[in-house]
């Protein structure tokens, strides 16, 4: 019997099981034919480090050691140099003055510093820009795979197309049916992403609102006459869109937050095209074809923070959840808080960000 189950093998429970292997027999549980199906396959796929409220830059900056330095079976560095570029109207001025308020190793530039930076920038359309020179591309398959390949070695046990389907605590332990099978076990940890609220209702647990929300992309070909490596993501301070580099070709958001229900989330035609004209409105180079399209989901609880430890009401309970579109990110930091708040020992994070983040703040 594990001392440990987690629910949910998208990047949070992965490595949440990676790490809690390292003292306990765990038993890791995902619906789909294989992990990383959902938002971990949907991702930006970018580390910046002033992303966020104040909690998830606690988090960031404690993921930050991980990534220069993985503890895991990778055969390249996680990270490759990009940049974020932010870029304001003179309408969005004061947006712009906000975030670099409460940013650290920002660089301000001037709009033409910016045209020069990202070429098909309208000339004259922005008033000042900032950029964050070291916001970096994650390779997020490597790192999954990675905390995967560190999970087994340390005796976890995977089960895959094991959707739970009823969670009930007996003489003090969950017993979980899950694709068919019965499994036991004192703890269970909730990284079950988009369907988090729907496992904390079947457990009794507190009801904390886990919604979930579309993100969409567009792929569009590089713009003629453009080598795209170098430039940096870069979109508007207001986040009505947002632009990035890949695979020589570019991705563009329309930077949507749809509230919808669980699901293998599909791009909605008329905000996608809301989204391009937008997009459209800031560059020089029209959108003619799209590559392809896709959309993910990005869960956040009411106050956009993170929600990491023991539930107030469900003895055993542990939320994992709520990570929004920090996921990645902020993964390798809460899966080092939840194996320390599991075994008992002292978390690395302030107390301040660990009160943000817990549960009991919605009790």
């Amino acid at each position: 019997m594990p001392d440990i189950i987690v629910i949910g093998g998208g990047m949070a429970g992965v490595s949440a099981a990676a790490a809690l292997a390292a003292d306990a027999e765990v038993l890791l549980l995902e619906a789909e034919p294989g992990t990383g199906q959902h938002s971990t396959a949907r991702s930006a796929a970018i580390f910046i480090r002033n992303y966020g409220n104040a909690a998830l830059r606690a988090l960031n900056d404690r993921a930050a050691g991980f990534f220069e330095a993985p503890d895991i079976d990778v055969e390249a560095p996680l990270l490759t140099p990009r940049g974020e570029l932010l870029l304001a109207t003179g309408e969005e001025l004061d947006l712009l003055e906000e975030y670099a308020a409460g940013s650290a190793g920002l660089e301000r530039l001037s709009a033409v510093e910016a045209e020069r930076m990202v070429p098909i920038l309208k000339p004259g359309h922005f008033a000042g820009a900032v950029l964050e020179p070291e916001a970096r591309d994650i390779d997020v398959d490597a790192m999954l795979q990675g905390f995967l390949r560190q999970f087994r070695a340390r005796g976890g046990q995977l089960r895959c197309k094991a959707p739970v389907s009823a969670l009930s605590r007996e003489a003090g332990l969950w017993q979980i049916v899950a694709g068919g099978e019965t499994h036991a076990a004192p703890v269970v940890v909730n990284a079950a992403g988009a369907w988090a609220g729907e496992i904390a209702r079947m457990a009794g647990a507190q009801p904390i609102p886990i919604q979930p929300c579309r993100r969409s992309a567009a792929v569009l070909p590089a713009p003629e006459g453009h080598e795209l490596g170098l430039w940096p993501l870069f979109g508007s301070i207001a986040e009505t869109w947002y632009a990035k580099p890949m695979g020589g070709q570019l991705m563009v958001s329309p930077a949507d937050a749809d509230p919808v229900p669980p699901q293998d989330a599909w791009p909605d035609d008329m905000v996608l095209a809301e989204g391009l004209y937008r997009y459209e409105g800031a560059v020089t180079v029209p959108v003619t074809r799209m590559v392809s399209s896709w959309a993910g989901l990005r869960s956040f609880a009411p106050d956009k923070t993170p929600v990491c430890g023991f539930d107030s009401e469900a003895e055993g309970f542990f939320w994992l959840a709520g990570q929004g579109g920090h996921g990645i990110q902020t993964a390798p930091a809460l899966a080092e808080l939840t194996a320390a708040l599991v075994a008992g020992r002292a978390a690395s994070i302030d107390d301040g960000s660990l009160g943000a983040l817990s549960p009991v703040r919605f009790a």
